[in-house]
């Protein structure tokens, strides 16, 4: 059980209050009994003295009448008085009858008797034969023909009454005190314990973090000392919590925005704090933050090096890596942390795969359109040396001359390509929005590539919805990204397939599908298929395979026409691309 400091208190008090009263009342009470002694005793003294003075002056008093007289005298003092010749008999005694004082003992050898006939006063305390109980004596001399000595003798056991009386008023008195004081102790305590209490709810309210109560008492005393240092001490506290809370608010703010990703590691090697950036690309969740080792979070050598270096307060070059679990390609560099208090490294992490894939790209593209030129450039020269150096039938010069007509035709196809490419990159295209009809678009591509499709007896089918027979888009723009489609559909699939072109509306877009009984597309190359000249059998020949720019072209033309186009396989074998334009029906009129 937990006691409170109000019950502590007030025991505490309370005790020191008992005690104290307790204390006070045994040396009241020793004090009071010695006194109330000390006062019996100077009583008796005095009564006996002044028995003594009557009887030295009633010098006339015979032997048979000194008993009555001792009667006398014991009925005025209310004590036994005895009087005691100079050879020690009995001459008189209040407690005993005059045909008994033969029988009382002589009493020259009594203490309080000698000490009375050597010193003037005598005073004894003991037991009694005669009247069988503790006595207190006083005894002094008399000058007396027939007493030398008078003694007065009182029961101790009204002595003891006597202090009774005052032991009885002392417990009553102490029985008020301890109230008294454990009343007071009860006010005390209460009144201590509510500022203790209301000083401890404003402390709990400071650690809850209400920091906008202050203390309330403010007395002079060691409680209102502590309540004034407790406020001030939470004010400068709030402060720079308020500061501190900014600083982080503005560290968070520049960290969430940074693509770099960010990590703090301490001297022991754990990640203290790890940004938004940092979290996505090492794939961990801010749970891990305060727990991990920077080693499980980035497994490279490389990496490990230079945060070690770092951690050693040296600098190293940048290392450049790729996570194998996420293919990404980061650039780190570290620098040490220089805190006395909170040593340790900041590791900070950029994305250049966009650059480096860029890069690939762009070297491919160099190397594709070099081999692209090349290869008809080559057959062109070779063809036009014949031409010029040697006498050729008229049959071969034909055949010559046709070769050079259709690698010439290729190049001129391969440069108009590349130009709307360019064109398409610098938006150099306008978007001419018009009512069209779509069944009718669809059908005209159809028309267009009738001819290859009839050599490879392939089949088309053609499925658009009611609901978007009419849309308002750039009909020319649509149309080239479908005809590239089926034209690349047609090049892949087999002789004797079937081409499926559907169009349906989804939400606010139309879909347009292009399905082929093809080979399919590897998962490796789905992503990769819109690339420019980027084909995903190798070894396909050129000649049938185009200018390998027709998809790259098809992304560019849907994306002018706030779309997206993607490429994904059939479930029965066979590619499907997916081309999805925002739906705009025409006017009321007919326009756009």
């Amino acid at each position: 059980m937990i006691i409170g400091f109000r019950t502590k208190t007030f025991v505490a008090v309370a005790v020191v209050a008992a005690t104290a009263v307790v204390v006070a009342s045994l040396l009241l009470s020793l004090s009071v009994r010695r006194q109330v002694n000390e006062r019996i005793e100077r009583t008796l003294t005095d009564e006996a003295r002044l028995a003594a003075e009557m009887l030295s002056h009633d010098q006339l008093a015979g032997a048979d009448t000194l008993d009555d007289e001792a009667d006398a005298l014991g009925r005025r003092v209310e004590a036994r008085v005895t009087l005691v010749a100079a050879d020690g008999r009995v001459v008189g005694d209040s407690a005993v009858s005059r045909d008994a004082l033969h029988t009382l003992e002589n009493h020259a050898d009594r203490p309080e008797v000698v000490a009375a006939r050597r010193d003037g006063l005598g005073v004894a305390r003991r037991f009694s034969h005669t009247l069988g109980r503790d006595m207190l004596y006083v005894a002094a001399p008399v000058r007396h023909p027939l007493v030398a000595v008078v003694r007065l003798a009182l029961p101790l056991t009204d002595v003891a009454q006597q202090l009774g009386a005052v032991r009885h008023a002392m417990v009553v008195a102490l029985a008020v005190a301890l109230s008294s004081a454990l009343v007071l102790a009860l006010v005390a305590s209460t009144l201590l314990g509510r500022r203790v209490n209301a000083i401890a709810a404003t402390a709990r309210a400071y650690a809850a973090g209400d920091l906008g109560h202050p203390a309330r008492d403010y007395a002079s005393d060691e409680l209102g000392t502590v309540a004034r240092v407790l406020d001030d001490t939470v004010r400068q506290l709030a402060e720079r919590l308020a500061e501190l809370d900014r600083d982080r608010a503005r560290l968070t703010a520049i960290l969430g925005g940074m693509r770099e990703g960010v990590l703090v590691v301490d001297a022991r090697g754990r990640v203290q704090l790890a940004n938004d950036a940092a979290q996505a690309m090492l794939r961990f969740d801010a749970g891990a933050v305060e727990r991990r080792h920077y080693v499980e979070s980035i497994r490279h050598p490389g990496i490990a090096a230079i945060i070690g270096e770092a951690l050693a307060g040296a600098t190293s070059a940048p290392v450049e890596f790729q996570l194998a679990r996420s293919a990404l390609t980061l650039v780190a560099r570290a620098a040490p942390v220089a805190a006395a208090s909170a040593p340790g490294a900041v590791l900070v992490l950029h994305d250049v795969t966009d650059l480096r894939r860029a890069d690939l790209v762009r070297r491919e593209f160099v190397a594709n359109v070099s081999h692209e030129l090349r290869t008809p450039l080559t057959a062109i020269r070779g063809y036009v040396d014949a031409l010029t150096d040697e006498v050729l039938e008229p049959a071969e010069r034909e055949q010559f001359l046709a070769v050079i007509a259709r690698q010439t035709a290729r190049m001129e196809r391969l440069v108009k390509d590349l130009l709307r490419l360019a064109s398409l990159d610098a938006r150099e295209e306008p978007i001419d929005a018009s009512a069209c009809a779509l069944d009718d678009l669809v059908h005209g591509v159809v028309r267009d590539l009738s001819p290859s499709l009839e050599r490879k007896a392939q089949r088309v089918s053609v499925s658009v919805a009611p609901e978007i027979a009419t849309i308002v888009t750039d009909a020319a723009k649509l149309q080239d990204a479908l005809r590239n489609i089926v034209e690349n559909a047609s090049s892949y699939a087999p002789a004797g397939s079937r081409i499926m072109v559907s169009a349906a509306r989804a939400v606010d877009c139309v879909v347009l599908r292009v399905e082929d009984d093809g080979p399919g597309i590897p998962e490796a190359d789905l992503e990769r298929v819109f690339e420019r000249f980027y084909r995903v059998d190798k070894a396909r020949s050129r000649e049938s395979g185009g200018t390998g720019l027709g998809l790259s072209i098809v992304k560019h033309l849907v994306e002018r026409l706030s779309g997206e186009v993607n490429a994904a396989n059939r479930p029965e074998g066979g590619a499907v691309f997916t081309i999805t334009v925002p739906f705009q029906p025409p006017g009321p009129a007919g326009e756009p």
